[in-house]
């Protein structure tokens, strides 16, 4: 039984908005004891059902079965903001450290912003409604040291910079002072998304097992309460539950990430804000928000709120802090302040997965079986499908060119174990909220605070 309360008078939790649109769904039957099968895929976000997808589509003859612990798209899956983006976690220079140099980061950047039509390719074809709309990424600077780093980062993608009254002419934010628009990015209710894509996976035969949570992954099996399921690949679809598998307590960070949403705004404050066009919205400060215009004419707003919970234990439900919905209620009304007085329709969290170099991964070891994909540390919703298609080629063995790409097969050391973990996240965004603070006073470089921040975290 999925959970909600309210907090100052503000639905909280129940998962996300998102699922109050369409529904909850009725989760299905858990695994009824020991299975054999030829691909068990552990996760039933995204990126294990286009794993799924993806494998039933080539090879329709496969024993597919996909173990959920809730109901597929739980979590971040059905809880994100919605951005289905070319953004790729972790930075340029992390991934050309490797054998494929800046050529593969290249190859790797083209790869996830032809994934953009791809997953909209798919939604056409199975009838998946899932309120897209590709119009683009809008990125504003609302300091100078906002401006400085867009102008440093942005430019690594496509896209092209703006000026503040260009960037207003889109969305007219408070206090812009410049912008860039990438056109590689489509809003996405992910809700809808994510379970129009569990029908098709169930209608192409793959053998789905909900309310099934796997407490252990060994080499041709996964361990539930409810039985075994033995399997030549068993592949780690987690993201931020990663964390609650024997043996991967330090390997992703579970980091938090909450959101609010808007009861529906009237047409004279939309005329004052303008956003005709239902772009994608972030900023540039370090501890950053991101937003959408929902096709019901709402603002949804998110942002880091408590970034860690100790021991990389995770949310209940999605149910945020009191003073997470606070913040972002004040982000909402700095940014816009003909919604100011808007009440709150929903305010949730959700976990997302952080490797230790910030940088998302896929992979699979030919001797064990045993296969991995995430780490989109928030990047996920596009990155999902492409990590999806490198497991199909990487399980049925074809030497594509998605699996010499620079994330597949890429290791990082784990975290830190406990309380070094909490306390380095809890001074990390310490740090950040001080940087971004000195900065909206007019500092005209990114503050030392935020560089030292970025050098601790190892991004």
């Amino acid at each position: 039984m999925v959970t909600r309360t309210v907090t100052d008078g503000v639905p909280n939790g129940g998962v996300s908005f998102w699922y109050t649109q369409i529904g909850l769904p009725t989760p299905l039957p858990p695994l009824p004891g020991d299975r054999d099968c030829d691909v068990c895929i552990v996760g039933g976000g995204l990126t294990g059902l286009w794993t799924a997808y993806y494998l039933a589509k080539a090879d329709p003859g496969l024993r597919i079965t996909v173990l959920e612990a809730e109901f597929a798209g739980y979590g971040a899956s059905g809880r994100n903001g919605g951005w289905l983006s070319a953004e790729l976690a972790g930075t340029a220079d992390a991934y050309a450290e490797g054998p494929h140099g800046r050529a593969g980061v290249e190859r790797l950047a083209a790869e996830l912003r032809a994934t953009v039509d791809e997953v909209i390719g798919v939604c056409d074809r199975h009838g998946i409604d899932a309120d897209i709309v590709r119009n683009g990424v809008l990125y504003v600077a609302r300091s100078p040291a906002q401006l400085a780093r867009l102008a440093a980062d942005a430019g690594d993608g496509g896209g092209r910079a703006l000026t503040a009254a260009e960037a207003r002419e889109r969305i007219n934010v408070t206090g812009v002072l410049g912008g860039w628009y990438d056109p590689d990015c489509a809003r996405v209710q992910p809700a809808k998304l994510v379970r129009g894509l569990a029908r098709v996976v169930g209608e192409l035969g793959v053998t789905v097992y909900e309310r099934t949570r796997v407490t252990e992954i060994l080499p041709g099996r996964a361990r539930t309460p409810h039985g075994t399921v033995r399997a030549t690949h068993v592949l780690r679809c987690l993201e931020g539950y990663t964390a609650g598998l024997a043996g991967h307590r330090r390997s992703w960070l579970p980091m938090n990430s909450a959101i609010v949403v808007t009861e529906p705004l009237d047409a004279d404050r939309w005329a004052a804000i303008g956003w005709a066009n239902s772009e994608l919205l972030g900023d540039n400060a370090h501890a950053y928000c991101y937003a959408q215009r929902t096709a019901d004419g709402r603002i949804a707003l998110g942002g880091r709120g408590v970034p860690y919970r100790f021991g990389s234990r995770t949310d209940v439900d999605g149910m945020t802090q009191r003073r997470t919905i606070a913040s972002l209620r004040t982000t909402l009304a700095r940014l816009f302040p003909a919604a100011a007085d808007v009440p709150l329709a929903h305010a949730w969290c959700g976990v997302l997965g952080v490797p230790r170099d910030w940088c998302a991964s896929v992979g699979l070891d030919p001797r064990t079986g045993l296969g991995w994909a995430g780490g989109y540390v928030g990047s996920g919703l596009t990155a999902t499908n492409l990590a999806g298609r490198t497991l199909r080629d990487l399980v049925l063995g074809d030497a594509t060119g998605l699996v010499d790409l620079p994330w597949t097969n890429r290791r990082v050391r784990a975290w830190e174990p406990e309380p070094v973990r909490w306390l380095g996240v809890r001074g990390l965004y310490a740090l950040y909220r001080h940087a971004d603070r000195r900065e909206d006073r007019g500092l005209p470089r990114t503050s030392r605070f935020g560089r030292l921040a970025t050098a601790l975290a190892g991004r």
